[in-house]
């Protein structure tokens, strides 16, 4: 097939068929771009295959497909312009590359390495999916140490290779001796540490958390004045829900500094108060009353045998009786459920023995003279 003829024309040092197999190849990596993304994806998943059980291809494909479609995209890029002759201005040297082209090729280079770093993030989150799922399927669950620690290392994971990546392109692409700054870095260290003095502390308390394991995610703790259930373990800080529900951030160093209550890790819940009974409960009465209520907080599944239940003290309001026993359960729901049933029972044993709880109000007598 002969080319036409003005097709042949000269536009900027190149032809116009040029120009048109430049756009064909551009067109073309464009409309193949999902194809040959999909087609990387399947042969990557084939290569893991045997090591990424529960883990689907779709997963796995929906995670790189943005960073795969960018990369191929570049590569179809840079072949498209390397079909193309860059002229050199009037004053240009024979030896130098023009500009356009200098700029092209770094725009390209940064991309680069911009889509494979991004390759690399989404390949630590793939690796983190495929530990849990395996975990999942091996029916033992993310244990305390999987569910704070696997995410820490993530997000440290990609933090290293952003640095990576941009050491990189300072060096590839703006041309920075990357070696005479990492030394600067390092004569400037102190002074960055001072700086950042109070960061340091919180990461190296990161750290203190996930060797000594005070608390996890998932558990309910007190810190200082600050309670909550522990929802992530990050570098700097640890994020709790509270009880009103709001999004609480505490520093990791406020977290060790400070005495810490982990309530989760409570092998019973203590309940206590005091009864109050009228002055015309007899002693018989409080008598089979303590005995009865004894029984029935015995009798609960969920209550200890450390039931205490004592005739404290006599007072003008009435006849006190303390009343102290342990409900082994770490869910606060839980605790509360059984607490008013067992509040019922001594109600009702109260009842049946015929005893009176003392009135909150007091009432004088007055005694009207002859």
């Amino acid at each position: 097939m002969e080319i036409p003829s003005f097709l042949h024309r000269e536009v900027f040092g190149n032809e116009l068929i040029d120009y048109v197999w430049a756009l064909v190849v551009l067109v073309l990596g464009a409309g193949l771009n999902r194809l040959l993304s999909r087609l990387v994806s399947a042969a990557l998943f084939r290569l893991t295959k045997r090591y990424t059980a529960g883990v689907s291809e779709t997963e796995l494909h929906d995670l790189l497909i943005q960073p795969l479609s960018i990369l191929l995209f570049l590569v179809t890029f840079y072949i498209a312009f390397g079909l193309i002759r860059y002229p050199l201005p009037l004053k240009g040297v024979p030896s130098v590359d023009p500009w356009p082209k200098v700029a092209l090729l770094s725009l390209f280079h940064l991309g680069v390495i911009v889509a494979v770093v991004w390759g690399i993030t989404r390949l630590i989150d793939f690796a983190l999916l495929v530990v849990q799922r395996r975990a999942i399927l091996k029916a033992v669950g993310a244990n305390r140490l999987d569910s704070q620690f696997l995410p820490f290392a993530k997000d440290l994971l990609k933090v290293f290779v952003g640095v990576i990546g941009l050491l990189v392109a300072l060096g590839q692409v703006f041309g920075v001796n990357v070696t005479a700054l990492i030394g600067g870095l390092g004569i400037g260290g102190l002074a960055v540490a001072f700086a950042a003095k109070e960061s340091l502390e919180n990461l190296l308390a990161s750290f203190t958390i996930f060797l000594d394991q005070p608390f996890g995610v998932g558990d309910l703790v007190t810190a200082g004045n600050v309670s909550g259930t522990v929802e992530k373990i990050g570098f700097r800080s640890t994020r709790l829900r509270t009880a009103e529900k709001s999004y609480l951030t505490v520093p990791n160093k406020s977290m060790i500094d400070k005495p810490l209550d982990n309530l989760s890790l409570r092998t019973s819940r203590r309940v206590g108060f005091t009864l109050v009974f009228d002055q015309r409960t007899t002693s018989a009465q409080l008598h089979a009353i303590i005995d009865g209520s004894i029984a029935a907080v015995q009798a609960h599944p969920l209550v200890t045998q450390e039931v205490q239940m004592k005739f404290n003290a006599l007072t003008p309001n009435g006849k006190e009786v303390t009343v102290q026993y342990f409900i082994e359960t770490s869910s606060y729901d839980e605790y509360l459920d059984t607490k008013e049933e067992l509040n019922y029972c001594l109600v009702e044993v109260v009842e049946k023995e015929g005893g009176f709880f003392a009135s909150t109000t007091t009432t004088t007598l007055v005694k009207a003279g002859v």
